[in-house]
């Protein structure tokens, strides 16, 4: 049995997205730190890999990389109750994917990096542009979760993944999610699902020395 090695960085909410998604399904994989912080994903090496030079990338088999964490959730549901087989709840699976990458990640997990790793002047003035749509995203999270358990077909599946990995600690990017009680409720509905794990855990990935 082949068995996957996963390029991340433990901080990250992608890379984060699929070790939680690799332990809910019980799959054991081989665990590479990559800390972007350092440069380690802008080396000859790793674009080799991913010339995108981002993390999570997962190997799937010697030689054969796949990137972009959506994508990765995608592969690995396949045939799996995370990932329906209904047609049209796929599409909104697919709908929230691409919701959390363009309406969603590049406000509150960038404002989160930002106020991380560079706390200064002109990114304050960047953090502060991105709080309004910031917060029209967590809008829209809070009009499905008022009513709804999960976000598709009232059932966890990896789209539930996707938005929670930078929305549970979107405190940590300046934004406050005690106005958002459908959004709060989820997440905790989130973290007692089977085999969780918190963001900067890798249970069930063996670390691999030498890379």
């Amino acid at each position: 049995m082949t068995t996957y090695t996963l390029y991340d960085y433990r901080p990250s909410g992608n890379g984060y997205k699929i070790r939680l998604l690799l332990t809910q399904l019980g799959i054991p994989y081989t665990y590479v730190e990559k800390n972007i912080i350092q440069g380690e994903t802008r080396t000859p090496a790793f674009l080799a890999i991913n010339p995108n030079g981002r993390i999570p990338v997962l190997e799937l088999e010697p030689g054969l990389y796949l990137s972009e964490s959506n994508a990765i959730l995608l592969y690995l549901s396949e045939n799996t109750p995370f990932l329906p087989t209904d047609r049209l709840e796929r599409a909104y699976v697919n709908q929230w994917l691409f919701f959390e990458q363009y309406s969603h990640e590049p406000y509150i997990a960038t404002s989160r990096f930002l106020l991380t790793y560079k706390p200064d002047e002109q990114s304050q003035a960047l953090i502060a542009q991105k709080r309004q749509p910031g917060y029209a995203a967590l809008g829209v999270m809070e009009q499905r979760l008022s009513e709804h358990p999960f976000l598709v077909g009232d059932r966890y599946t990896i789209a539930d993944i996707a938005l929670y990995a930078y929305t549970h600690v979107a405190d940590e990017g300046g934004f406050d999610l005690s106005g958002f009680p459908g959004i709060l409720t989820w997440i905790d509905r989130v973290q007692t699902q089977p085999n969780h794990l918190r963001i900067t855990e890798t249970h069930g990935g063996k670390p691999r020395s030498g890379d």
